[in-house]
């Protein structure tokens, strides 16, 4: 394992707990105000089939975070990193929703997150394919809410992507610069590895005819507008976020969050087949190994970023040939254009968009 990581690792329990603790803290200042204070409503991104819709959200107390721009110093970054980790959640609120003509609603938990299900009427209309926009209110109080659904209907194939060092660039060489990266970036100074955009949006194929992508990431759920605006400015295409509680299931582990994760959307979209892309810095590699062993026939491909020295690269190729007893190609690769030839290969995508990566890539190393 790369020593910036294996260090990062030792470290991060005392760093979570330590930030968990202050989060408790501020959150036990706060209590006796929050049910006389202005709440805010914050919805993350629905998803789910024409029969039945999801929506999670949190209800928070009021912060102040400022738009983020590239010229903004570190010092203000790292405010408004510290001001997400240590939000001020709402419990016992009613949330109600509208999607289309179904309404739903749910009562917000210890932790500020509440669900929504939404489902048609029996004998009513489906819910159509593509995104879709709910009204979220909480009971009461004046004022509505919009959060954006994405429904699948038909599709080719879907895509299941983390984010961390696959999506976004961590600099995982260094701990003091991966640490000075996560902690006083913005949604406009973090980067894209390169080609990852184009690729992205080769698969997913934005249109009618458009196939999803879904986010899952070890990330906090504090961070979600964050990472919501990084993929909305680099042009990489949008979809639902599946992050973690920044309670215990944030120091629970990484490999059965994200194992349990896709199994939800395996299990919900049980015909649509899937591209697995991670990257060999943490347990992708193993996580999808497991899938396709576990989901026969539904994987197509596994993309594992490399971002880490020969002696993980080594069991990562293990892996792939015990993936490929399967019939599942296991591609490890530097950068987006390896996967995407071979995605092309599949005719997961076309000549075309194989060009549009090679250009994306080329004028990356060029700058």
């Amino acid at each position: 394992m790369n020593p910036a990581k294996a260090a990062l690792r030792a470290f991060q329990p005392a760093l979570e707990r330590a930030l968990l603790a202050a989060d408790h803290a501020v959150s036990g200042y706060v209590q006796p105000r929050r049910a006389r204070g202005k709440l805010i409503l914050q919805p993350y991104v629905g998803w789910g089939t024409p029969q039945a819709a999801e929506l999670t959200g949190r209800v928070l107390l009021p912060r102040t975070l400022a738009p983020a721009r590239k010229g903004d110093p570190r010092w203000r970054n790292f405010r408004s990193i510290l001001r997400r980790l240590l939000s001020r959640e709402v419990a016992g609120v009613r949330v109600s929703g509208t999607l289309g003509e179904v309404t739903a609603s749910g009562v917000s938990d210890s932790d500020g997150y509440f669900t929504l299900t939404f489902t048609p009427e029996p004998g009513g209309p489906p819910f159509a394919g593509g995104w879709h926009e709910a009204s979220l209110s909480i009971g009461g109080r004046e004022g509505t809410t919009r959060a954006r659904v994405q429904v699948v209907s038909e599709a080719r194939f879907g895509i299941i992507s983390d984010l961390d060092d696959t999506v976004i660039q961590s600099d995982v060489t260094s701990l003091p610069r991966m640490l000075a990266t996560s902690l006083t970036g913005n949604a406009r100074t973090r980067l894209p590895f390169p080609g990852v955009g184009a690729l992205y949006r080769a698969l997913t194929r934005d249109g009618e005819a458009r196939n999803p992508i879904f986010y899952v990431s070890s990330s906090p759920w504090n961070f979600f507008d964050l990472l919501w605006q990084f993929l909305d400015y680099r042009r990489i295409p949008l979809g639902p976020l599946f992050l973690r509680n920044w309670g215990f299931d944030l120091l629970g582990g990484h490999g059965g969050y994200k194992h349990g994760v896709i199994e939800r959307i395996f299990t919900r979209f049980p015909d649509l087949k899937f591209v697995l892309v991670g990257d060999s810095g943490e347990k992708d590699p193993e996580i999808y190994a497991e899938v396709v062993r576990r989901h026969p026939g539904r994987v197509l491909a596994v993309y594992i970023r490399d971002v880490t020295g020969a002696a993980r690269d080594q069991g990562v190729l293990s892996l792939r040939e015990e993936v490929r007893k399967a019939g599942v190609d296991l591609v490890l690769a530097a950068d987006s254009l390896n996967a995407a030839s071979h995605a092309m290969a599949m005719g997961l995508i076309t000549p075309g968009e194989l060009r549009s990566v090679l250009t994306s890539v080329a004028r990356t190393y060029e700058t």
